[in-house]
């Protein structure tokens, strides 16, 4: 499985209701292997804070509330 797969089990199993509830729209980055999370207001916050954390693991980060991260472009009808 990979670490976006472990990531988003983690989230949808432990930290979805919690953080919908309460960080909607921020970032979450998770490492999978702990299940160590880390909020941040950007992207950046959030993958440097599980990066300093665990320095030689991978950790995959989510927009908490959304499907993706980021949305690139509009919609087209």
């Amino acid at each position: 499985m990979s670490v976006a797969e472990q990531a988003k089990r983690v989230y949808e199993l432990r930290l979805k209701a919690d953080l919908e509830a309460r960080h909607r729209d921020r970032f979450v980055a998770i490492e999978p292997v702990s299940e160590s999370y880390f909020l941040g207001d950007d992207f950046m916050d959030a993958a440097m804070a599980a990066k300093k954390a665990y320095p030689d693991r991978k950790s995959f980060v989510l927009r908490v509330g959304h499907e993706a991260a980021f949305h690139i472009g509009g919609f087209a009808s």
